[in-house]
């Protein structure tokens, strides 16, 4: 059985909770910036696309090393096993990034690599013509950081936070793999109540139904390595099969999402529909001043606006005040905030229990954490 080196990538921050997910598919793993490195068969290779709700990508690591020159990059390139990978029509196409290295000419490295896996493999496979390029889609980057150049394929293709149910979006939509990371960052279990009070195309709340009834996040979706002849469909059937024995489609769910906007609440019960989960999750329109709940032990995730920019400023402050006042009278409801104002504290009227650094995109932001009252532990007879 072939054992490869596999990478899940991750947003900054995110690292941690990546490692997690991969250590709960039987994976032991290492932690470094943005990447998470594990051994695992061609299945690791299905189930981590299948599965991992927090992770970008699952790549392949076909080699690492160092190179400062360019005849270096070529000859370290050229000596890895690509045959191994690559079929003799493979479509390859290499992307590439240099940070902080010799070699920075970033479209030279790229048409170096591409060169020197073109002369190994029409070796191997006795090309003395052109290579077609008419096959199967493998992606390839080279990525150097501190002269050390790391050559990867994507198994992917599109991004692990394209689920697949998404109609439409707002302005500024969260990314699904950062609104499956706030949800479980939070201490919400499916037998609790869950509202979004800022929930627009519906993410937060669909991801957290994906993730109380268990459903594989990876499962209305394609990915490329399913085009490679050497992925076996029955790896992929088998993967699926799984995760639909795992899934616990009678777990009931008390979900809702409201938004000011109610072309908002429109795209997010289209979303939810589409990610089958229509009648789980609850969206109406509503503004968080008006919130008012007589459940208990709930949980609040939320991605209020930022007021990034200077004119919203005013009216984003009102808004954070008119939450607090709102939320914190409901001591045993949790609530959790995202956003990069940093005087969030002072206009919501609380101190957090807790904060976390995220990024949502390129802007950083704070996670802002407020633990209500544990439920009472369920007297044993």
């Amino acid at each position: 059985m072939t054992t490869y080196d596999l990478i899940a990538t991750s947003a900054m921050g995110l690292e941690a909770l990546v490692a997690k997910e991969v250590r709960d598919l039987g994976y032991e793993c290492s932690v470094e910036n943005g990447r998470i490195s594990y051994k695992g068969d061609k299945k690791a290779i299905a189930r981590s696309n299948m599965w991992l709700r927090t992770a970008d990508r699952v790549k392949i690591k076909v080699g690492e090393f160092k190179a400062t020159s360019f005849d270096e990059l070529f000859e370290k390139t050229k000596a890895l096993p690509w045959e191994n990978f690559l079929p003799v029509n493979a479509e390859f196409p290499v992307s590439g990034k240099s940070v902080k290295s010799k070699l920075y000419s970033v479209p030279d490295c790229q048409a170096i690599v591409k060169k020197a896996i073109v002369e190994r493999i029409s070796k191997h496979y006795k090309k003395t013509s052109w290579l077609e390029e008419n096959g199967a889609l493998f992606k390839l980057e080279v990525a150097i950081h501190k002269d050390v150049a790391l050559l990867t394929i994507d198994t992917s293709g599109s991004g692990l936070h394209r689920r697949g149910y998404r109609v439409d979006q707002g302005e500024a939509p969260l990314k699904e793999t950062l609104a499956a990371a706030l949800v479980m960052l939070t201490n919400w279990t499916p037998d609790r109540p869950f509202v979004d009070p800022f929930c627009g195309s519906g993410t937060i709340p669909i991801e957290a139904a994906l993730i109380g009834q268990n459903i594989a996040p990876g499962f209305n979706r394609e990915f490329v390595s399913e085009s490679w002849d050497w992925m076996e469909a029955e790896i992929w059937d088998d993967v699926r099969n799984e995760a639909e024995s795992l899934a616990n489609y009678d777990q009931p769910l008390d979900i809702t999402g409201t938004d000011i906007d109610h072309r908002m609440v429109k795209i997010a019960e289209e979303n939810a529909f589409e990610a089958g989960l229509g009648d789980l999750v609850k969206f109406k329109q509503m503004q968080i001043s008006d919130f008012t709940t007589f459940k208990e032990y709930g949980v609040i995730v939320g991605n209020p606006p930022y007021g990034e920019r200077l004119g919203d400023k005013p009216a984003v402050e009102k808004m954070y005040q008119q939450m607090g006042q709102a939320l914190i009278p409901y001591d045993t409801w949790s609530v959790y905030m995202l956003t990069s104002h940093e005087g969030f504290e002072e206009c919501y009227g609380k101190k957090a229990t807790k904060k976390r650094k995220l990024f949502n995109g390129f802007i950083r932001t704070d996670y802002y954490q407020y633990w209500g009252k544990r439920p009472p532990r369920a007297n044993k007879e």
